[in-house]
C-alpha cells in the first residue's frame, strides 16, 4: 500500500528545472532513501511534499491526501527535520518539544506524557531541563527528531538527517531512525549522501540526476543490477564521476553552517 505517490512532478524556478517529471511511490512502513548529488532536486521535492513549495506541475499524494489541495491535512500528519536548525537553543529541551506539541494541537491532557516518552525514546531525559545550546550536535539532531515525531506522523520527511555529525552521533541517529519505524509504525522519507548510511538503512532508493529519477529499487538489487560491489559505485554509474557533489557556493556554505552548528 502506497503511502507517498508522485505523478510527473514537477518544479521550475524561471527557466530552471528542479525536479523534472518525477514519478515514484513510498509504500507505508518503508524507510526510503533520497539519493542525489547537490543540485539533483532531492530537497525541492521533500519541500515540494511537505507542502512547503507549490508544484509547476504534476501532482502527488501524501499519506491520500493531495499536496496541492489538501495541504493543511498533509502537514497535521507529517513530520519534518530539514537540514538548517529547527530548536531554539535559548530553551530546555523540555520547553522546545512543549512549545511543538501546542503547535500539533496536541490535547493539554495528553503533553506531559508524550513530552518525556518522547525524551525517553530519544535519550534526553537527563538533559531534558539544560538549554539546547549546551546541546552535542548528536543531543539536537535528537531533540530535533522527537519534535518532529511528538504528534505521531504517518510519514517522516528526514533533509540529511546526518549532516556534520561524527560517525558516533551518526549512528545514534541511524538507530533512532530504527525505532521511529519500530515505535511509530512511521514511514520514513529520507535524503543523504553517505552512501552507507543508505545501504544500511533504507528498503529502497531513488537516484536523481538533474532533476530526473536515473533509477529506484533496492540496494542490493541495484548494486547487482550494476555489477559492483556497493551504492557509491551504483552512485557513481547513475549521477557520473563528473558531478561535483561539493554543489554551488551557497549549497557549501550551507552545508558547513549546518555542520558548526551540530558540531
Amino acid at each position: 500500500m502506497s503511502i507517498v505517490e508522485t505523478h510527473s512532478l514537477t518544479k521550475q524556478f524561471g527557466k530552471f528545472v528542479a525536479v523534472d517529471n518525477l514519478s515514484f511511490n513510498i509504500e507505508k512502513g518503508e524507510i526510503f532513501g533520497l539519493l542525489g548529488p547537490n543540485g539533483a532536486g532531492k530537497t525541492t521535492t521533500i519541500k515540494m511534499l511537505v507542502t512547503l513549495l507549490p508544484p509547476s506541475s504534476g501532482s502527488a499524494e501524501v499519506a491520500g491526501y493531495q499536496i496541492g489541495k489538501e495541504a493543511k491535512r498533509i502537514r497535521e500528519v507529517i513530520g519534518y527535520i530539514p537540514q538548517m536548525l529547527s530548536a531554539e537553543g535559548s530553551l530546555t529541551g523540555y520547553e522546545n518539544l512543549l512549545i511543538f506539541s501546542k503547535l500539533y494541537g496536541i490535547p493539554r491532557r495528553e503533553r506531559e506524557d508524550r513530552i518525556r516518552r518522547a525524551l525517553s525514546l530519544m535519550g534526553l531525559s537527563e538533559a531534558a531541563d539544560r538549554l539546547v545550546r549546551t546541546y552535542s550536535g548528536g543531543m539536537i539532531r535528537r531533540l530535533e527528531t522527537a519534535q518532529a515525531a511528538l504528534h505521531r506522523p504517518a510519514v517522516m520527511f528526514m533533509d540529511e538527517p546526518t549532516v556534520g555529525l561524527d560517525p558516533v552521533a551518526r549512528r545514534a541517529v541511524w538507530n533512532l531512525i530504527e525505532e521511529l519505524r519500530s515505535e511509530f509504525d512511521a514511514t520514513i522519507l529520507l535524503t543523504t549522501h553517505i552512501m552507507e548510511e543508505a545501504e544500511i538503512l533504507c528498503d529502497r532508493v531513488a537516484i536523481m540526476h538533474r532533476g530526473k529519477l536515473a533509477a529506484i529499487g533496492r540496494p542490493e538489487d541495484l548494486i547487482k543490477e550494476v555489477g559492483v560491489s556497493n551504492l557509491d559505485e551504483v552512485f557513481i554509474h547513475y549521477a557520473g564521476e563528473t558531478i561535483e557533489v561539493a554543489g554551488s557556493f551557497k549549497e557549501v556554505q550551507r552545508e558547513r553552517k549546518t555542520a558548526r552548528r551540530l558540531g
